[in-house]
């Protein structure tokens, strides 16, 4: 609880009262790997706090693959806003890449905490843009070779070469696990 209250803290103040009444709403979870956050096809229906694990967001494409569109670390808000907000399906899926350990809190909490804390309109907002920005697909560009898109994988995200499995790192750079395979080879 208290990485989520630092990480709350980074877009406003807060008094103690509002801190317990946060810590009150939220409830923790592990969610396993492989196991879904929110799922394409469903209404999301909570946001939550990554406190350890990586999950990562991804579709399937007009041809059935699977696309990786991003991952999500530690200390980040997770959730399919914009879906969870208006109360809409998701057409994406949120999946954690690792045993994840999360801060919970369901639609019906979040809201409370609005309509309860003066100024947590504006932290929310703070918190929601910082997680779109981290959710928008800040993708390899495509016009550039395989090999310089592992190097600026490695260059951008060095905590998750280690972590997650290959095959999600392939589909977030576009190219197959073996094309990978060769490229890890070749750049050692």
């Amino acid at each position: 609880m208290k990485e989520l209250i630092e990480y709350i803290l980074q877009f406003g103040n807060l008094n103690k009262q509002q801190i317990d009444l946060i810590a009150g709403k939220a409830t923790e979870l592990k969610l396993s790997k492989e196991n879904y956050f929110s799922e394409a096809g469903k209404i999301p229906r909570q946001v939550g706090f990554l406190v350890d694990g990586v999950v990562r967001g991804c579709y399937y494409n007009n041809k059935g693959e699977e696309i990786t569109r991003c991952f999500i670390t530690e200390n980040s808000l997770i959730a399919d806003y914009i879906n969870f907000e208006a109360h809409t399906v998701s057409t994406e899926y949120l999946q954690a890449c690792t045993d994840c350990k999360l801060i919970l809190f369901s639609k019906d909490n979040w809201d409370e905490l609005t309509h309860t804390i003066v100024g947590w309109d504006n932290i929310k907002n703070k918190m929601v843009q910082k997680c779109l920005y981290q959710k928008s697909r800040k993708s390899p560009v495509i016009s550039e070779d395989a090999t310089t898109r592992y190097l600026e994988f490695m260059n951008n995200h060095p905590s998750l070469i280690n972590r997650i499995p290959l095959t999600y790192i392939a589909s977030y750079l576009g190219v197959t696990q073996q094309s990978l395979s060769r490229i890890r080879k070749n750049i050692r």
